[in-house]
C-alpha cells in the first residue's frame, strides 16, 4: 500500500544524492594512477604485469607468495634493468582482459605467440619452447594413444597451446574438447571421469604429476609454440626492449637455466607430506583471505545499507519520479548478474572513463550495488508491513509524518527487517568469492592458489569450507546478539 504522505522534503533528498554521488567519485579517485606507457626509458619506473593465478610451475603460490619460472624472470629482468613490477594474479583470460583495458601494462602468463594474438599484442623475443602432451587417470589402462579417444570428451585449458592442438585432431580422432580455466580443475575432470583425458603443456603436466595429481602421460611430447612476454600493440615499446634485454643477459650468464632446473628438475620437492603440512602451509595464506573477505564484506555491506534505506524509501515515496529511479535501481541490479557487474567495474569502466580502477574498488562496487538492491527491498517490505494504523495514531496525537516515521514506524519495521539485513550479510559474505574472477585475493581465491601448486584440491576446497562455515557462524551469532541487544 502506498504512502499518500509526501516524501522528506526535495532540497534534503537533493544533498542525500549529491553526498552519495560524492562518495562513489571519491571511491573511484582513489584507483591508482593511468599506467605507464612507452618511453625512452624505464629505469626507475613501476609497471603493472598481470599473470595467471594457475599455471605451476610457471606462475603459483608457494608459502603465500607469488613464484614460478615466469616470476623469477620477470623479477630477474627488471632488476637488471632497473625498473619495479607490481604483479596483479588474476587468471589467464582476466589477465588479457585487463591489457585491453589498460589495467595492466603487459601479461607474463605462459602466453603462447601465436599470429592472431600478434594482430593485437607485440611479444618479446620466445622465452620458453613449449610442448603438450596427453594424459589420463593413473588407473586408466583404456586409453593409450589418440586412437583411443573416439567419441569421448577430454579437457584442456583455455587459450594454451594444449587446446589449440587438441581442437586440431579432434576432428581426425573423433573426440569433443571441453576448455576449462585451471589446470587442477582439468586434472579433477579427468579423475573424476567426466573428461577421459587432458592435452595440457609438458612442463605443467610433470609438474602436476611430481605433485600427486593422480595422472600419467600416455603420449610424447608434441612440438608446441613459444613463450612470450605481451603488451598492447604499440604501447610499452620500452618495456618490451628492455624484457628482451634483460632475457638475452640471463640466457648469456646462464642465470635463465638455473631458473628452469630450479622448478623442473626436481618438482616433487616443494608438496606437503599430509594432511596438517598442508594445513600448516595454507594457514597464513587462508588468513590473509579470510580477512580480505571480512574487509570486502563489511565495506560492502554498510555502503549497501545506505543505498538500501535511500532507494527503500524512495520505493514508498508518492512522487511517482523517486519511486521511478528506485525501481530502475532495484531491476537492473537485482536482476543481473553479479559476476558481470564485476567484470564491468573492473574491466569495462577503465576504458569508459580513462582511469585505472583497483580491485578493491570494483569489489566493493559490485557487492555494495547488489545487496544494496535487495536491502531497499527489505527496507521497502519492512515499512510497509507495519500497520497503518500506528502512522495514523502517531499523527493524530500531534507528532508530524516525518518524527512520526522516525520514533514509531522505522523502530517496528527495523525489528522486522533484522533478521533478513542478517541473512543478506551472510549472502554478501559468500558472494565475495566471485569477486576471484577479478582476481581479488579473498578466502577461495587463495584456497585456488593453493591447490594450483600441490594438486590437493579435495583436502584444500575441505579447509577452505571449513573456515567459511566458522566465520559464517561467527558472524551470525555476532549478528543475533545485537538484534537482541538493541531491538529487545
Amino acid at each position: 500500500m502506498e504512502n499518500t504522505k509526501t516524501a522528506p522534503r526535495p532540497r534534503l533528498l537533493t544533498r542525500w544524492i549529491a553526498a552519495l554521488a560524492i562518495g562513489m567519485l571519491a571511491l573511484v579517485a582513489g584507483a591508482p594512477a593511468s599506467l605507464a606507457q612507452g618511453s625512452d626509458s624505464v629505469e626507475g619506473k613501476t609497471f603493472v604485469i598481470g599473470t595467471d593465478t594457475t599455471f605451476a610451475p610457471f606462475e603459483f603460490r608457494q608459502d603465500g607468495e607469488l613464484t614460478g619460472i615466469d616470476m623469477d624472470i620477470l623479477n630477474t629482468i627488471a632488476e637488471e634493468e632497473g625498473f619495479k613490477v607490481e604483479v596483479r594474479s588474476l587468471g589467464f583470460s582476466a589477465a588479457l582482459a585487463a591489457l585491453s583495458a589498460n589495467q595492466v601494462d603487459g601479461v607474463i602468463a605462459g602466453m603462447s605467440i601465436t599470429d592472431e594474438r600478434k594482430k593485437i599484442y607485440d611479444f618479446s623475443e620466445p622465452y620458453f619452447e613449449s610442448g603438450v602432451q596427453m594424459a589420463v587417470a593413473k588407473n586408466n589402462e583404456d586409453i593409450k594413444g589418440y586412437e583411443d579417444l573416439k567419441g569421448k570428451t577430454v579437457v584442456a585449458k583455455t587459450g594454451s597451446e594444449g587446446e589449440t592442438y587438441a581442437k586440431s585432431i579432434a576432428g581426425k580422432y573423433g573426440f569433443q574438447v571441453k576448455s576449462l580455466d585451471q589446470s587442477a580443475t582439468m586434472y579433477e575432470s579427468v579423475k573424476s571421469g567426466s573428461a577421459v583425458a587432458v592435452f595440457d603443456d609438458y612442463p605443467v603436466l610433470a609438474y602436476g604429476i611430481a605433485q600427486g595429481n593422480g595422472l600419467k602421460t600416455v603420449t610424447d611430447k608434441v612440438p608446441g609454440g613459444s613463450y612470450g612476454f605481451a603488451v598492447n600493440k604499440g604501447e610499452n615499446t620500452a618495456l618490451l626492449a628492455a624484457f628482451n634485454d634483460g632475457l638475452a643477459k640471463m640466457k648469456a650468464n646462464g642465470e635463465y637455466q638455473k631458473i628452469l632446473d630450479k622448478y623442473l628438475a626436481d618438482p616433487a620437492a616443494a608438496a606437503p607430506s599430509n594432511f596438517f603440512d598442508l594445513v600448516a602451509k595454507s594457514f597464513p595464506a587462508l588468513m590473509t583471505g579470510l580477512w580480505h573477505t571480512l574487509v570486502v564484506t563489511a565495506a560492502s555491506f554498510a555502503i549497501a545499507m545506505v543505498l538500501g534505506l535511500l532507494f527503500g524509501f524512495f520505493k514508498i515515496s508518492s512522487n511517482i519520479v523517486l519511486r521511478g529511479i528506485a525501481t530502475t535501481f532495484i531491476n537492473i541490479f537485482r536482476g543481473t548478474p553479479l559476476l558481470l557487474w564485476a567484470f564491468m567495474f573492473y574491466f569495462g569502466l577503465p576504458q569508459l572513463l580513462g582511469v585505472g580502477i583497483s580491485v578493491w574498488t570494483a569489489g566493493i562496487l559490485t557487492l555494495s550495488l547488489n545487496a544494496g538492491a535487495y536491502v531497499a527491498e527489505i527496507v521497502r517490505g519492512g515499512i510497509q508491513s507495519v500497520d497503518p494504523g500506528q502512522l495514523e495514531a502517531s499523527r493524530s496525537l500531534g507528532l508530524g509524518y516525518g518524527k512520526s516515521m522516525q520514533k514509531v514506524v522505522i523502530p517496528q519495521a527495523f525489528k522486522m527487517m533484522t533478521p533478513s539485513l542478517i541473512n543478506q550479510l551472510i549472502i554478501s559474505l559468500k558472494d565475495s568469492s566471485l569477486l576471484l574472477a577479478i582476481g581479488f585475493t579473498e578466502l577461495l581465491y587463495q584456497g585456488q592458489q593453493i591447490y594450483a601448486a600441490n594438486f590437493r584440491v579435495t583436502e584444500t576446497l575441505l579447509i577452505v569450507g571449513f573456515i567459511y562455515f566458522i566465520a559464517i557462524m561467527a558472524l551470525t551469532k555476532l549478528a543475533n546478539y545485537a538484534d537482541k541487544r538493541f531491538n529487545k
